[in-house]
């Protein structure tokens, strides 16, 4: 008696997934010990191989897109520590954004869902005049008495949602509002432009007022082009693949790249996007760590006497493959004490916005994060990204903990004797 092998399963019409990507996957297992939902779940579609094998069955037209599909594409933080892990050099950060970008133009996600994402991401993140206004009334909000009201009420304990927002916003400083052009110091080594991003100068404009002391200390001419608009990452984590493209194209013509030796940025998340934009900007990226290291750092001379614990950026250590660099800077700091936070290859639960839309996972996983900086008795907490620098800063405040969350530059920036009056 003979038995037929199973015909080979067809793709009637995989649409936005990258079908011929899935086959990639080997099912060999070793991405899952580093999968942080699969850890806390034990669940296989909760692993990256779990999720290749529904993509590939909605791909095949075996499964339809019905809500545990859908749920376990957004359940997964994208923080692509598998690909770390894979051998076979699968891009499951690739194949998860274009499965939500399926997702998305299906109409499988609940319309009230989609349409409040499309209003934040398009209408405010990716509108510098909107997301202006927007940090405007926030800062309002934080210094005229309004959060103390508000909090003292109990009225954001109506809306779940919002009241970890709400808690998680660390206290707002002044917008960051730089000129063009920021000359070097002498003696001067090149030109780079300064992707500053859509939430970093409103939320972050120590770190950015940082960075361009550190390149300017370093004989680096900065141009920070005007109209630059976010780098369109939440976009395509979200599965809005059209609203991203449109930022992509924004953001091509504001960096002439004939005029720049290198486009720096300080967000491992945008860093991360920008180096898989199509064309030659992509080669021009470079993370402020990344560029530094390479060009090698003229030694700072200022002691900063503190025990700093390194954790790494999930989009800077497996999107980018920049490890070494950050702490290469940090340790030519006088006086500075490095360690790596234990752990410091795990997700934090910050992973964008996914802080908000799960944050039961995001919670457990932080956990993890502030148990090791409580055991290690760390004074700060340096990492490279934003969403890391909200996660860990909410964390260190909801438990008590005097310890600082600081991006690499801002330490750098102090060895340096501070940041420069712009």
């Amino acid at each position: 008696m003979t038995t037929s092998l199973p015909e080979k399963a067809t793709k009637p019409s995989p649409g936005l997934i990258d079908y011929d990507a899935t086959l990639d996957c080997v099912h060999c297992g070793l991405c899952l010990p580093h999968c942080p939902t699969y850890q806390e779940t034990g669940r296989e579609t909760s692993s990256p191989r779990g999720r290749i094998y529904l993509m590939r069955g909605v791909a095949e037209g075996r499964l339809g897109l019905h809500e545990q599909v859908t749920e376990e594409m957004y359940f997964c933080l994208a923080c692509r520590a598998c690909e770390s892990a894979c051998p076979a050099g699968v891009r499951y950060g690739h194949l998860v954004e274009t499965m939500r970008a399926e997702i998305d133009v299906r109409g499988a996600r609940p319309r009230v869902t989609r349409l409040l994402g499309r209003l934040i991401l398009r209408r405010v993140i990716g509108s510098p005049r909107m997301l202006r206004a927007t940090s405007g009334a926030l800062r309002f909000y934080q210094r005229r008495g309004l959060q103390h009201l508000v909090r003292k009420s109990g009225l954001l304990g109506l809306l779940p949602s919002l009241a970890r927002a709400e808690r998680m916003l660390p206290p707002l400083p002044d917008p960051f509002r730089p000129p063009r052009v920021v000359p070097a110091e002498a003696p001067r080594r090149g030109r780079v432009a300064f992707f500053s991003g859509c939430l970093m100068p409103e939320l972050f404009e120590p770190v950015n007022a940082a960075t361009l002391t550190v390149l300017v200390k370093n004989g680096f001419e900065v141009a920070i082009p005007r109209n630059q608009r976010c780098c369109g990452a939440l976009h395509l984590h979200s599965g809005d693949r059209r609203g991203a493209e449109r930022l992509r194209r924004k953001n091509r013509r504001r960096f002439p790249l004939d005029s720049f030796d290198a486009i720096v940025v300080n967000s491992a998340g945008c860093g991360a996007a920008l180096k898989e934009y199509p064309g030659e900007i992509a080669r021009k990226v470079h993370d402020v760590s990344e560029w530094l290291h390479e060009a090698g750092l003229r030694p700072p001379e200022v002691a900063v006497n503190l025990r700093v614990a390194y954790d790494d950026p999930c989009h800077l250590l497996h999107g980018q493959r920049v490890a070494d660099a950050p702490r290469a800077l940090l340790r030519a700091i006088p006086g500075l004490e490095l360690f790596d936070l234990p752990g410091t290859e795990d997700c934090c639960g910050g992973a964008g916005i996914y802080s908000l839309t799960h944050a039961e996972m995001s919670t457990k996983l932080l956990a993890r994060k502030i148990a090791a900086i409580r055991a290690t008795g760390a004074a700060a907490v340096a990492t490279g990204n934003p969403s890391c620098l909200l996660q860990i800063g909410y964390g260190v405040r909801e438990a008590g903990l005097d310890v600082e969350v600081v991006h690499p530059v801002e330490l750098l920036a102090r060895a340096y004797g501070g940041d420069l009056a712009i």
